[in-house]
């Protein structure tokens, strides 16, 4: 769902978040924050980011949760790996994201290094485009017991592990047996998901504004199993049938290791994560830059 705003600002204390234990965007983060500064707003540093870079004097330092509970906008410097760290940490609390990339653009963060400080004055002046992403929750159930709990901007991904062989699973949907399936696991991902590790099985893109999440097989033994998009109102339940020990990464960063007869349970979390894009952001020209698709039909 995307949201215009004009140029009043509601913002008042930004908080800024660097690449997760890198010094090398220490540079670029003091530019910022003394910019934003200059600009007359208030500016906190994460603490991780603010111990990386060693800003820890000049600039109020806070935690995830201060960051939360005290921040109007938070600015993640980094990738889309960073960014997809800070969004799920900061979801629950519904701060809004900016998201500028100190290499090439990401899928998610979008403004170039090389204009920071003007993209990210233009927000801070009420400039913007406001777009909310889906989030999964995820648990994994053992004994009917929920042994871990976390959220996910991307995917879930449930797969072999360092093991070689395929593994062997259920697939349920709302509690409705749908197939038993050998492959080297399964891609559970986002409509902000669809373009990452998705995409390399074979995933269909999604649109961010559908209300979708694709189930996408990993080499599965049988060519008849296909990646399948199902509304994210439903459970999505994954059985691992024994005896098939397996992996699971949460937005490629967390994981965890599940036993045979473990159920990983999917939902569309109730948080949602607001990403704030400077006006003329448009999807489809990110992914032509990012696709390599061709460029766009002149007129004559």
């Amino acid at each position: 769902m995307w949201f215009n705003h004009s140029m009043i600002s509601d913002f008042k204390t930004i908080a800024l978040i660097g690449k997760y234990q890198s010094p090398e965007v220490a540079e670029a983060v003091l530019r910022l924050a003394k910019h934003i500064r200059d600009l007359g707003f208030g500016v906190m540093i994460e603490q991780g980011t603010a111990s990386a870079t060693g800003l820890t004097s000049g600039f109020d330092v806070a935690s995830y949760e201060e960051v939360g509970n005290q921040a109007d906008l938070a600015v993640v410097l980094g990738g889309d790996g960073s960014l997809l760290n800070s969004a799920c940490r900061l979801a629950e609390f519904g701060v809004p994201l900016v998201g500028v990339n100190q290499g090439r653009l990401g899928f998610l963060t979008d403004i170039s290094r090389d204009v920071a400080l003007e993209r990210v004055g233009e927000v801070l002046e009420g400039r913007y485009t406001e777009e909310t992403r889906v989030l999964l929750d995820a648990a994994v159930l053992r004994s009917g017991q929920r042994v871990f709990h976390t959220v996910a901007l991307n995917d879930v991904v449930v797969h072999k592990g360092e093991l070689g062989r395929m593994i062997e699973f259920d697939l349920r949907i709302d509690g409705e047996f749908v197939y038993t399936q050998r492959s080297d696991g399964m891609i559970i991902s986002t409509p902000t998901g669809s373009t990452a590790y998705a995409l390399s099985a074979n995933g269909p893109i999604l649109h961010p504004s559908v209300q979708g999440i694709a189930l996408v097989p990993m080499f599965p033994h049988t060519l008849t199993a296909r990646p399948i998009t199902l509304p994210d109102s439903c459970t999505i339940d994954i059985i691992l049938l024994p005896p098939h020990d397996s992996r699971v990464h949460f937005d490629g960063q967390t994981r965890y290791d599940t036993r045979a007869g473990d159920t990983v349970r999917i939902t569309r979390s109730p948080h949602q994560v607001r990403l704030l894009h400077p006006v003329g952001y448009s999807y489809f020209a990110m992914l032509r830059e990012k696709l390599h698709w061709s460029s766009a039909p002149r007129h004559t």
